[in-house]
């Protein structure tokens, strides 16, 4: 069986609108996945850039809480070291062996914390010659010194390699 021209050229006709709406369908459906992935990228896009501002956010939230941190620990260090105080007593004990009497100088001091001690009276003894300032010495032999205590900026170990103040030694045994 033959398919005569006639009947030949009305399947064509009755094919070309299917194979039309079938192109017009699979060009549309391609147009419509472009436009789909062209919103993904800048979607993706738009959440890369999302991403890197909230990572520097939260890099700068970060930095600023361990400023913070260290403020307070600074401020609550420098509070505590506001409460230390010094007491110091100073005598002259006079000894006496045989002929020759012998004066010395007898420092104590004591340090406080508001007003508990901290630790029992140190005692220190130092010979004394007539005509010696006592107020130099007793500063030199203090353990304690109050105004040590308050300079910040001293360095923290003198000659003798012992701690200067207590406030550098802290600071650096916090660090």
């Amino acid at each position: 069986m033959a398919v005569a021209p006639s009947h030949m050229t009305a399947v064509f006709w009755v094919l070309l609108p299917v194979l039309i709406s079938v192109g017009s369908a699979l060009l549309a459906v391609w147009i419509w996945q472009r436009r789909l992935e062209l919103q993904l990228a800048r979607e993706r896009q738009a959440l890369s850039e999302a991403r890197t501002t909230i990572e520097g956010q939260r890099e700068t939230l970060d930095e600023l809480d361990r400023l913070r941190s260290e403020a307070v620990q600074r401020q609550s260090l420098d509070d505590f070291l506001a409460d230390l105080r010094t007491e110091q007593r100073r005598f002259f004990r006079d000894q006496k062996v045989l002929f020759t009497s012998r004066r010395t100088l007898v420092v104590q001091e004591r340090l406080y914390f508001r007003n508990i001690p901290l630790c029992n009276w140190v005692e220190h003894e130092v010979p004394v010659e007539e005509g010696v300032n006592v107020e130099e010495v007793a500063k030199n032999l203090s353990v304690f010194n109050p105004e040590m205590l308050k300079s910040p900026s001293t360095p923290t170990t003198n000659s003798n390699g012992k701690p200067k103040t207590l406030k550098a030694a802290t600071a650096e045994f916090v660090k």
